[in-house]
């Protein structure tokens, strides 16, 4: 008797198995698209999260750069004045004591 009900499930399975088994697929498409999609949300939040910490990250550097442009500016310029003959007389005079001499200071010395 268990070999005619062998036999008989083995006949139900051969009539109906590739209908059944269409019908059992669909579930799991239907799940593993759903999870695809959940999958794909998250990635996008995680990408949407990493491009604005990045932008705000380069805004950021940005500034500093346009800070650290302004302090080389005023660096050049206090260069510039530095060499200027106006601020070495200034220092010669007053530190070194040194100043323009006076018409009658003066001698020519002739060969």
């Amino acid at each position: 008797m268990s070999m005619d009900r062998i036999e008989r499930w083995m006949a139900t399975l051969r009539t109906e198995w590739p209908f059944k088994l269409r019908l059992r697929v669909w579930p799991i498409v239907i799940i593993l698209l759903f999870l695809a999609c959940i999958v794909t949300a998250g990635l996008v939040v995680a990408t949407t999260h990493m491009t604005r910490m990045q932008y705000a990250e380069l805004q950021q550097l940005e500034q500093e750069k346009n800070q650290l442009q302004t302090e080389w500016g005023q660096l050049l310029l206090e260069e510039g004045a530095w060499s200027t003959p106006a601020r070495v007389e200034q220092i010669a005079t007053e530190r070194l004591e040194m100043r323009i001499p006076d018409v009658n200071d003066v001698e020519v010395i002739r060969p």
